[in-house]
């Protein structure tokens, strides 16, 4: 459930927590695909790479659901 959380004395929405946690996850994925050249068989990689994140960050928004 999307709660709100005390962060520096105001209170933040919990997605702000699932972002943080999704750059990080997409961060080592990314360097894994770069290292083994996977971005190369892509048309345009950085729209790729934008796909892949909103991929990431919309499953651990739905993997933390109850």
């Amino acid at each position: 459930m999307l709660i709100e959380i005390p962060l520096f004395g105001g209170l933040a929405p919990s997605i702000l927590v699932y972002f943080a946690f999704s750059i990080g996850l997409f961060i080592a994925v990314d360097r894994l695909i770069s290292e083994l050249g996977l971005w190369s068989l892509v048309w345009h990689p950085p729209l790729a790479r934008f796909g892949l994140f909103l991929c990431v960050f919309s499953a651990l928004v739905v993997a933390m659901r109850p």
